[in-house]
């Protein structure tokens, strides 16, 4: 059976990430998620083709620097991203093996 389209976890990562309404470039949620440029970047085109991400440039008086790209989810791409939060269960660590006597 194929893997349902962004289920990876890097991709549910990057979700995540942009859950809540705000604007957010890639670095930030480079340091979010802890996904390299390589990775995320791809990730966030493929949503963007998917209509799940909006992009924008930054204007001027969103802080100095060099203009940057920011993202946010997309109505459609929230509602994808609650519902595959709600099936994935959160991740417990293993019980510590208890030696016998």
């Amino acid at each position: 059976m194929p893997r349902p389209r962004f289920a990876s976890p890097q991709t549910q990562s990057a979700l995540a990430a942009l859950m809540d309404d705000a604007w957010h470039h890639g670095y930030a949620l480079s340091r979010a998620t802890g996904l390299a440029s390589g990775t995320l970047y791809p990730i966030l085109r493929r949503l963007l083709d998917a209509g799940l991400v909006e992009a924008r440039w930054a204007t001027e008086d969103e802080g100095t620097g060099p203009r940057r790209h920011l993202y946010r989810l997309t109505a459609e791409g929230r509602a994808m991203a609650v519902a595959r939060a709600a099936r994935v269960a959160p991740w417990a660590p293993p019980r510590p093996v208890q030696a016998r006597p």
